[in-house]
């Protein structure tokens, strides 16, 4: 097998379906059509969501087509497969919001020439009841019932809303729509891909094979999520994004490199048999410079030495106006320097919001900001 076709089914990778089948499509020179979903539930992508999209490349590399979905109908229902509570269904207008710029951000690592994009409203809005009921009859309730997710909430006697039986039907249905050869996902959305297996079998076509990433870690240790606000998102700014990356736990760097960048294996096993600093620098700089260039990570990393490694306060901080009795919460969430309230509440419980001089806060290890308060 090809070094790269290894790569490409080793890196980051948790399991895959079927394996032998997709080796031999690979080894056959087929180009193949390769799904990629990604709910508009928040309005960033953040590092654990690029996994997919960085391994979606790979493959575009290869020659294969892209195909890249907003899930603007699906971000309405929502999935619950990682969830411990259900998750309220959004406004149509909430998705919208949320996805005005996800093609941007996707294309911080797609070729946006060689990617086929879709949303999928496009076919979801047209499904009549009797074919979603079609598709519903290939699946039982106790499939769904038993996923783990599912389970401890029903034996804890916690609400589980019907639309959440509808979502893998949906997911599944997409790879239909697409005909999709292989499709891309974490190791938490593995009802949904193989929803997409049974149910393009019912349409007739040949089923899909799936491909599943690990999740990782984000800035407080627990998984990635926009909803606890520990993410680095790829909209950060360049300084943002690399302060962020230095904030990970030292056991991360290894999963980090391997997951969020690609800097070659062989490479990154002697990078981290090195010092934990020397190794998180560079790993912040190769992150950094994938989403702001090879210039913009270079700056950051010397606006991080000169401010952070030295206690100092970053040139560019920034500098906003706010009412004299304006609450610290609001005006930090007004700005981006915490994603919410709840993420407030536990950076100031953890003693991460300090006022360092007059006016001049830090929050956490890297983010900055001097208010200017005013009686008007």
């Amino acid at each position: 097998m090809h070094k790269d076709t290894e790569e490409l089914l080793s890196r980051g990778v948790a399991e895959i379906i079927d394996e032998e089948n997709l080796k031999k499509k690979l080894a056959s020179g087929k180009k193949l059509r390769i799904k990629l979903g990604i709910d508009p539930t928040s309005p960033n992508i953040h590092l654990g969501r690029a996994i997919v999209l960085l391994k979606l490349r790979d493959f575009q590399k290869l020659g294969h087509k892209a195909v890249f979905i907003v899930g603007d109908a699906t971000g309405v229902v929502g999935d619950t497969s990682d969830k411990d509570s259900e998750r309220p269904m959004l406004t149509t207008e909430q998705v919208r919001n949320n996805m005005k710029n996800y093609l941007d951000q996707a294309f911080k690592i797609l070729d946006p020439k060689e990617t086929e994009t879709h949303y999928n409203s496009e076919w979801l809005g047209k499904l009549g009841f009797l074919e979603l009921a079609g598709m519903a009859n290939l699946f039982s309730l106790h499939e769904f019932s038993s996923r783990e997710a599912i389970a401890k909430r029903l034996n804890a006697g916690q609400r589980v809303s019907f639309h959440e039986l509808l979502y893998p039907i949906m997911q599944g249905y997409d790879s239909v729509a697409v005909k999709a050869d292989v499709e891309l996902g974490g190791t938490d959305q593995k009802f949904n891909l193989l929803a997409g297996r049974t149910i393009q079998k019912f349409y007739g076509q040949e089923p899909q094979d799936i491909l599943m990433t690990s999740l990782i870690e984000g800035t407080d240790g627990r998984k990635m999520s926009s909803s606890w606000g520990n993410v680095i998102n790829l909209v950060d700014k360049a300084n943002d994004m690399f302060g962020k990356v230095m904030s990970i736990n030292d056991k991360l760097i290894g999963k980090y490199f391997e997951f969020c960048t690609r800097v070659p294996i062989s490479e990154v096993s002697e990078i981290v048999k090195g010092h934990p600093k020397e190794a998180k620098t560079r790993l912040a700089y190769e992150i950094t410079k994938i989403y702001h260039g090879e210039s913009a990570a270079k700056k950051a990393q010397e606006n991080f030495e000169e401010t952070f490694a030295k206690g100092g306060i970053p040139e560019d901080i920034r500098i906003v106006q706010a009412g004299q009795n304006a609450p610290l919460a609001e005006i930090l969430l007004e700005h981006g320097l915490v994603s919410s309230k709840t993420e407030f509440n536990r950076l100031n419980k953890e003693g991460a919001i300090k006022e360092i001089e007059s006016g001049v806060y830090r929050i956490g290890k890297h983010r900055f900001i001097r208010i200017i308060r005013s009686n008007s």
